[in-house]
């Protein structure tokens, strides 16, 4: 059984193992073949435990577990390396393993010809690996090593192309942003250790469920810590910085981080420990309404950007805001669901952004070398340099086209039911954080049909849309498969207590929260009015060439000046130490001295040198010399 449950943590490792050991020698086909039949592999295993779950006995008390081995043992505190898979951690499963699979799949087409593809397929391997440690443990402290292992692959991935210096500092500023955020979530676990001895998530939800009321203000402080740690992997205010500058890495890695692996995992942790988030309603309230601010400020940010993977990077950052603000609201599975649905079409669209890129770089290619055309290349994630590739890319345009309305909550695709199911307990719960969420949904559509206009409407911009040419099936395969997805998704949830309310039911129980019929059909239509009116708005798209160039366009294109908050408060003020450091402290004191001791000795020497001349007269006069001082000394001493 053991061995059984691991397995879709140990297909992609012996994956990775394969291509890291002899992947250069294999060809980047096999390469990119080892590592996606080890994600699909990871995901037959998942659909079987889900099987076994969804049985007659169905595990329902507990799922399944299995402790593998001893890890710390410390009197009478222990820690196992175990597993647990339940209904949440096997719905998280599926989903990363089945996006998973179709991401790696896309990525042989996407990658082909870069010269570090196996690196490329280890890196892939480890980060779905990492992410299934910490949907699969039964404990916090393994939760933690997971949390850690995906924030690495993250910085790997977004730094891959690491020669461009950008994608190096995009890299490195998601590392550090987690790091900040893993503070508080570390200290939240040994909070959580202090106040009940244990680990593990049975023996910590159960003494918290059964000394209720007693815990509130523990509770509180306990999920604050894990909260700030949410705050960095989820992407929410302050901490969310790092998500639209993690695009900077291969357009595949965006939709992994975005939609399938590391952006989940404070949800995840978050609906995991409800049962210490409801003993902290003073927590949940603060989570509403941080959910629900960042869902605004990254929403109206995604109005002025022109990069196609910025636009969606912060709309992640905005329907992560959605998630989270259902958390903070106590309605866990309509988090739950709207993760799933994101997943399926926010890893469509950034696949189908990459397949619009690839697109646009077709040209370029062909005509590497032309000295005409190298003039005139244009940026391929430019929206204003694109244009007419609904005819260039018909597969492409009406898979994105179908992601798009899915982001918007056009009914009846997925994000329609998943998105309004979290307004409609916005509504009866706090009236705030609806309007925060109500007004950010507007948004959403309306850069929705701003970016299917400057991307496909129209004509062609530049010669690289001109020339432009639909992707290969190995990418087209994959986009097919996630619209279907899209399409269908808002079906494990259909109003009135659908099926995955129910399945969720031994992990979290709560009253169906559904639809409010009225506030859906409210915002079906405003999702289909805004879509409109940012399709039609720039049919002309001189619009977009200067509107983030001044005034409130500049302030959402560089949005908010969360950047420059932080470079002005944090960045400029830790160089300046850094430099008073290096040259005052370091150079003018610490060199200072060590050079001088240097520099003392050295005259020392050069002083004590003159008495080496190399001439026996010399030497026996002073031993001459050395004979007659002794012999004085003891004569003056013997009077």
């Amino acid at each position: 059984m053991g061995l059984f449950l691991i397995s879709p943590i140990l297909f992609p490792l012996v994956g990775l193992v394969i291509n890291a050991l002899v992947g250069k020698r294999l060809g980047e086909r096999a390469v990119g073949a080892i590592a996606t039949l080890a994600v699909a592999a990871s995901f037959v295993t998942s659909l079987m435990m889900f099987s076994q779950l969804s049985g007659a006995d169905g595990g329902q008390a507990g799922g399944l577990h299995a402790t593998l081995l001893p890890w710390i043992t410390a009197g009478t505190f222990t820690v196992n390396w175990g597993v647990q898979v339940d209904q949440l951690s096997a719905t998280l499963m599926l989903i990363i393993t089945g996006v998973g699979a179709l991401i790696h799949l896309y990525s042989i087409g996407y990658m082909h010809g870069d010269e570090r593809i196996s690196r490329y397929f280890v890196y892939l391997n480890l980060f779905i690996a990492s992410m299934l440690v910490l949907v699969m443990s039964d404990n916090f402290l393994g939760l933690f090593v997971g949390w850690e292992l995906v924030g690495l692959c993250s910085y790997l991935l977004i730094g891959f192309w690491f020669t461009n210096i950008k994608n190096a500092e995009a890299g490195r500023k998601a590392f550090v942003a987690n790091r900040v955020g893993d503070v508080g979530f570390v200290l939240g676990i040994l909070l959580i250790f202090v106040t009940f001895g244990s680990l593990n998530f049975t023996d910590v939800f159960a003494k918290a469920t059964a000394q209720g009321a007693a815990l509130a203000g523990v509770a509180t402080t306990i999920t604050l810590l894990l909260f700030i740690g949410a705050t960095g992997k989820s992407a929410q205010i302050p901490l969310f910085v790092w998500l639209p500058d993690a695009m900077a890495g291969p357009t595949p890695v965006s939709a992994l981080i975005h939609a399938a692996t590391m952006v989940t995992a404070g949800i995840y942790m978050m609906t995991r420990a409800h049962a210490l988030f409801e003993l902290a309603p003073a927590t949940q309230s603060a989570v509403a309404i941080i959910g629900a601010l960042t869902a605004f400020v990254a929403g109206s940010s995604a109005l002025r950007q022109y990069d196609i993977k910025k636009v969606l990077a912060y709309s992640t950052v905005s329907q992560l805001g959605f998630m989270v603000a259902a958390a903070g609201l106590g309605v866990y599975v309509a988090s739950v669901f709207h993760l799933l649905t994101h997943a399926f079409f926010k890893a469509l669209l950034f696949l189908a952004a990459g397949s619009v890129i690839h697109g646009m770089e077709h040209y370029a290619h062909s005509q590497a070398g032309h000295a005409s055309h190298d003039a005139q290349h244009t940026d391929p994630q430019d929206m204003r340099n694109m244009g007419g590739l609904a005819r260039k890319m018909p597969v492409t345009f009406i898979t994105f086209l179908i992601g798009g309305l899915a982001l918007a909550g056009v009914p009846p695709l997925s994000g329609f039911f998943s998105k309004d199911e979290i307004v409609s307990a916005a509504l009866e719960k706090n009236i705030l954080v609806f309007a925060l969420l109500g007004v950010t949904a507007a948004f959403t559509a309306f850069y929705v049909g701003r970016q299917l206009m400057l991307v496909f409407g129209g004509t062609a911009r530049t010669a690289d849309a001109e020339h432009a040419a639909e992707s290969t099936p190995l990418m087209t395969i994959p986009l097919a498969a996630l619209a279907v997805l899209a399409l269908v998704g808002g079906a494990i949830n259909l109003p009135g207590g659908g099926w995955l309310h129910r399945w969720l039911e031994p992990i979290v129980t709560e009253p169906v929260a559904g639809l409010n019929i009225a506030v859906a059909g409210f915002f079906a239509l405003l999702a289909v009015g805004a879509a409109w009116l940012g399709w039609s708005m720039y049919r002309d798209p001189s619009k977009a060439q200067t509107e983030a160039d001044t005034g409130l366009g500049n302030f959402l294109f560089r949005a908010w000046r969360f950047d420059d908050v932080y470079k002005a408060l944090v960045i400029k003020p830790f160089y300046v130490i850094s430099t008073v450091c290096a040259q005052v402290l370091d150079v003018s004191l610490i060199d200072a001295i060590v050079n001088g001791v240097g520099r003392l000795v050295r005259s020392a020497s050069n002083s004590l040198r003159g008495l080496q001349t190399g001439f026996v007269r010399n030497y026996g006069l002073m031993m001459l010399l050395g004979v007659v001082v002794v012999v004085a000394y003891f004569v003056a001493n013997a009077r």
